[in-house]
């Protein structure tokens, strides 16, 4: 993935552009740009006004950029140009993570119980699939849900994903050692390295690269093996530091931090997991509890062309991250969307249970699997879907099932010499028009 490098601005453009703002058309052009903190690959097809070149534009672009830049890693020559959107998405993260959905009010504690461990088998799934785990969320899921050992080394991945972020969430309170990296990445890694002694442990040489997936063309070519001593040093005192010499908002240096991870790869393989999971991490540590509700990898896998471009972006233009935190911002942004839709699906759910239930002697699962059927006529349920979608045993699918049966709401089907299906039964009008 070839980035195109953006044209050379004449310093004294630049200053003047510094100290003479655009107005107008261009200042919006400029303030539009700047919220989504495009790259010159775009900026250079903007349709600009006749006395103004593409080049130009980039100018002021950058220019604006200089004006708000902080720098947040000066060995590294790392900066941010942090924008006005940048400081208005940490503030409705800030107003909207600090927790209302705790309540029973919102959502009922058991479905919190369920959407939490289904959000961090998600987390794990989809992390690991970014980095080539092979499997379909339905069995990777069964996999977690039922504690089997993993069979092959897509599994594996998965399954070391889980209990990293668990071992996460017990662990939040703790300042990050090298000691404890090295035991996060060895949990993240085990059993799926080329070299298992690479488990745990920092590389020992520079034969690692960071490649595009189909061409294989080299896109990164991480600092020196000899250089990561001095880094994981630098990044304890990040992590563990108190803001005082200068504050950057703790999203914002989540964000840094798995930004640097994935720059320095201090590891033969699992960078990416790594750094994943140290964010997830730092967001705990900060207090942003409703992290653990989130599958943010997921938002990540569905754009990972960009995901990878934030990073490629930043390098190329003389490591400005404003890239990689626009983008980070607008995962969480959608993340907490996906959240929103759930708890707002979940409510519809349960108040069309508390209807249906006046149908007498069902429980609120048996009213789901209700409407469920009422909702799609010609729909079929197996035990396994009934106890994956409520997160059950099979005894107690296969109890409210049984009762539905026996009441003629649901009527059983052969589908072979041992499974059964289950679809509407002679009664199941009948039912629901006395309701």
């Amino acid at each position: 993935m070839a980035i195109e490098q953006s044209p050379r601005i004449n310093q004294t453009a630049l200053s003047s552009a510094i100290l003479n703002p655009p107005e107008g058309k261009i200042e919006e052009m400029v303030e539009k740009i700047n919220i989504n903190f495009e790259y010159w690959d775009t900026v250079k097809y903007k349709k600009c006004p006749p006395d103004c070149t593409p080049t130009d534009l980039w100018t002021y672009v950058k220019a604006a950029r200089i004006k708000s830049a902080i720098t947040v890693w000066e060995k590294y020559g790392v900066s941010l140009s942090l924008t006005n959107n940048m400081q208005k998405k940490c503030h409705e993260i800030d107003m909207n993570w600090g927790g209302s959905w705790g309540t029973d009010a919102t959502i009922d504690s058991k479905t919190k119980e369920q959407y939490l461990v289904s959000s961090l088998m998600e987390e794990a799934i989809y992390s690991s699939m970014m980095e080539g785990a092979s499997t379909t969320r339905k069995v990777a899921k069964e996999m977690l849900r039922k504690k089997v050992a993993p069979k092959d080394k897509s599994q594996q991945m998965i399954h070391n994903n889980y209990q990293t972020i668990q071992f996460i969430i017990a662990h939040k309170n703790e300042p990050l050692t090298e000691d404890l990296l090295l035991h996060i990445h060895r949990l993240m890694t085990e059993n799926t390295m080329l070299s298992p002694d690479d488990a745990g442990r920092f590389r020992t040489n520079n034969d690692v690269v960071v490649e595009n997936g189909i061409t294989h063309e080299t896109v990164h070519t991480p600092p020196s093996y000899d250089e990561i001593p001095q880094f994981i040093n630098d990044l304890c005192l990040f992590f563990n530091q108190n803001d005082d010499k200068q504050f950057i908002h703790p999203i914002i240096r989540g964000i840094i931090i798995h930004f640097m991870i994935s720059y320095i790869h201090p590891f033969a393989d699992g960078n990416g997991r790594t750094a994943r999971a140290m964010f997830y991490w730092y967001m705990l540590r900060k207090g942003y509890w409703l992290t653990e509700y989130l599958s943010i990898s997921r938002v990540i896998a569905k754009s990972k062309k960009s995901y990878e471009k934030a990073f490629l972006y930043a390098e190329a233009d003389q490591m400005d991250i404003g890239y990689f935190v626009a983008y980070n911002l607008r995962v969480l942004e959608q993340s907490f969307q996906q959240l929103q839709n759930y708890i707002k699906r979940k409510q519809s759910e349960k108040n069309d249970a508390l209807i249906l239930m006046q149908i007498g002697d069902i429980n609120e699962r048996q009213a789901q699997i209700i409407k469920h059927f009422d909702t799609s006529p010609n729909a079929m349920l197996t035990i396994k879907d009934i106890q994956t979608k409520f997160m059950i045993s099979p005894t107690t699918a296969k109890a409210d099932v049984t009762r539905l049966v026996e009441r003629g709401i649901l009527a059983e089907i052969a589908l072979n010499k041992i499974k059964r299906g289950y679809i509407k039964g002679g009664n199941f009008n009948d039912a629901l028009s006395k309701h």
